[in-house]
């Protein structure tokens, strides 16, 4: 009897074991996936994410592309290729912009921005092209290169600076294209600095005129629709 009780017991004791260990494994693997789902952001597809604007869903579009982008090492060259892409957003956040808003001021904007980025597009596909065969000059995977480290700032900026987004379309677009402008602001400074192509440089501090312009009258609108937030 003594020698039964013991072997129950060292049962009892191996299937509580047992029903522990599974209870752990379900806990972690709960916890392994919970902190998958909202931990580390990058290679998410931020457009599928709930509550999210067309405009946020576009401009999300956009950084992902430009992030998987590979540089080729000169600094006129990447330059181009991003901002290309770069404008390629503010056109589709434009046209989203025209479809949905309402604000006759951010429409007229809209349609500036659009009309003019084209043009651009245009004008750095032909640079973008010219330079395809253009030598290295920066080292694009070296975090303290001073073009490549002003450009990554350039995109961390635009994504910490990523405003709220509400119900209101106009000011969806108001915000959200006037961060979208300060970063290209910040790149086209890189190439201004950095950059050794004269029309591309000229075409950066181009960029930074107008889009510094449009950015203070989207402040301006900003502070006299309030009520719109």
């Amino acid at each position: 009897m003594k020698t039964q009780a013991i072997f129950c017991a060292l049962l009892c004791s191996g299937t509580l074991l047992l029903s522990s260990c599974d209870t752990k494994t379900a806990t972690e693997t709960t916890a392994a996936t919970e902190t998958g789902a909202s931990g580390d952001m990058a290679g998410m597809d931020h457009s599928t994410m709930a509550g999210d604007s067309p405009l946020k869903a576009s401009m999300d579009e956009m950084m992902a592309k430009m992030d998987a982008m590979k540089m080729k090492g000169n600094t006129d060259h990447d330059f181009a290729h991003m901002m290309l892409e770069h404008h390629k957003g503010a056109v589709a956040m434009a046209d989203i912009q025209l479809r949905d808003g309402k604000d006759a001021t951010m429409r007229q904007m809209a349609e500036k921005i659009k009309a003019d980025q084209q043009q651009e597009i245009g004008e750095l596909e032909a640079v973008a092209t010219r330079l395809d065969s253009a030598p290295t000059n920066y080292q694009p995977t070296n975090p303290n290169d001073p073009f490549t480290a002003q450009m990554k700032t350039s995109m961390t900026t635009m994504m910490t600076d990523m405003p709220k987004t509400v119900a209101n379309p106009d000011m969806n677009f108001n915000m959200l294209m006037t961060t979208h402008h300060q970063s290209a602001i910040d790149m086209a400074k890189a190439e201004v600095t950095h950059g050794k192509d004269s029309k591309l440089k000229a075409m950066a501090q181009q960029m930074i005129d107008t889009q510094q312009k449009e950015i203070d009258a989207f402040k301006t609108w900003h502070a006299n629709n309030a009520d719109k937030m």
